[in-house]
């Protein structure tokens, strides 16, 4: 996906952000391949447990009664150019938007820095 205009900051880098999705595990597959279709390849995904305005609920497990207020969840990072920010945004929201407590969060922040280890590339070369 060509980007024709840059966002730069004062000495002419490309401004860099790192999204952070908290999902429901049944989206991931489905994120995944939307990501690939709007060209975005590189992500880390981790498997979290996780609570917002989800309320504990009771389950049974032999015979003993336990209380469940930590829901298993998946967090993916992506670090990507500033333009790209938004496409993400919408593609996650629009496969994991259900209108239910417990969809999960999107947060942005800013990324000061990037480093391919292997080849020392920084910025977006080493994305």
């Amino acid at each position: 996906m060509p980007i024709e205009s840059r966002n730069l900051n004062g000495r002419g880098e490309v401004y860099l952000k790192k999204i952070e999705a908290i999902i429901r595990p049944g989206k991931l597959d489905e994120v995944k391949v939307q990501l690939d279709k709007i060209g975005i390849r590189g992500i880390t995904v981790y498997d979290v447990k996780g609570r917002g305005l989800q309320r504990e609920q009771k389950q049974y497990y032999r015979g003993q009664e336990h209380t469940v207020d930590l829901f298993p969840k998946i967090k993916v990072e992506i670090v990507c150019e500033d333009a790209f920010v938004e496409n993400i945004v919408s593609t996650i929201l629009g496969i994991c938007k259900t209108g239910q407590v417990g969809d999960g969060k999107i947060f942005v922040y800013p990324v000061e820095r990037v480093i391919r280890i292997s080849t020392r590339e920084e910025g977006t070369a080493a994305i």
